[in-house]
């Protein structure tokens, strides 16, 4: 019998979150991904397999954004018993015409956050992650979207905010004045380390992007493998979950048994 995943508190957020969560991009967007293989895009019937899948094992942890596609669209129609899930989702960029688009400006964010919300069909989103372009400071100093985000949560549209950084400093100041910093921690990049250090000492939230370096981790991609990342991720104290994604049962069933032998034997 397959063991349930454990699940953590994402910080003092009061949100209690499987310690993987499924990453959709390729529930909707095949285009200008970092993946080592090319992939279609799955039809219902194998995203509504991976769902069911997903539940049984005790993942409650779900990812998107408007970047993904028509991944907010699909999970909204195919996802069952929507209470059971987190569902983290962002603002802050679209994708259209093979690129990114970028606005951070308050009003963006207020409509971003609605059309989740309709595309979701959910009348409150848990998780709201600003996805960012890769200069946080500006985001941080200039931009409405996080004053946005912090009225949407008064408002109860949003339970919890945050940043998807891409710096050091970005993600520092995002532990200190939010509620979640999604950080990357690989074998082949720590730069983040400082920032999880410090969420940990606040009690704040921690998504960890990129664990699996975008399946280059794999042992048939070059990497050291799934298991020597995970055992490298849960080294670290205070991470809340490892976002991972995959439209391959098979693979989502060996990440959990890969997850949960490396928590056993901490």
């Amino acid at each position: 019998m397959e063991h349930l995943i454990e699940k953590r508190p994402l910080g003092s957020t009061g949100i209690e979150v499987s310690v993987l969560g499924l990453g959709t991009v390729k529930f909707g967007r095949n285009e200008q991904v970092k993946y080592p293989s090319g992939f279609e895009i799955p039809d219902d019937k194998r995203v509504r397999d991976i769902l069911a899948l997903t539940t049984e094992l005790g993942i409650n942890l779900i990812d998107t954004a408007p970047a993904y596609g028509t991944s907010e669209e699909r999970l909204g129609q195919l996802l069952s018993d929507k209470n059971d899930w987190v569902i983290v989702t962002k603002v802050g960029e679209a994708f259209a015409g093979g690129k990114s688009i970028f606005d951070f400006s308050a009003q963006a964010t207020r409509n971003s956050v609605q059309r989740s919300l309709k595309r979701l069909k959910r009348e409150f989103l848990d998780v709201v992650l600003v996805h960012s372009d890769g200069n946080d400071r500006h985001i941080i100093q200039n931009e409405a979207v996080l004053p946005e985000l912090q009225k949407l949560k008064e408002e109860g549209l949003v339970r919890a905010y945050g940043m998807s950084t891409k710096t050091v400093a970005g993600g520092l100041w995002v532990v200190e004045h939010c509620d979640v910093v999604m950080a990357t921690c690989n074998l082949t990049d720590d730069h983040d380390l400082p920032v999880i250090g410090r969420a940990h000492e606040l009690q704040k939230g921690v998504l960890v992007k990129k664990g699996l370096q975008s399946g280059h981790a794999d042992k048939t991609a070059g990497g050291a493998g799934v298991e020597k990342a995970m055992e490298y991720i849960f080294s670290h104290a205070g991470i809340s979950s490892v976002i991972v994604g995959t439209i391959n049962p098979e693979h989502l069933r060996e990440n959990i048994a890969v997850t949960n032998r490396v928590l056993q034997k901490r």
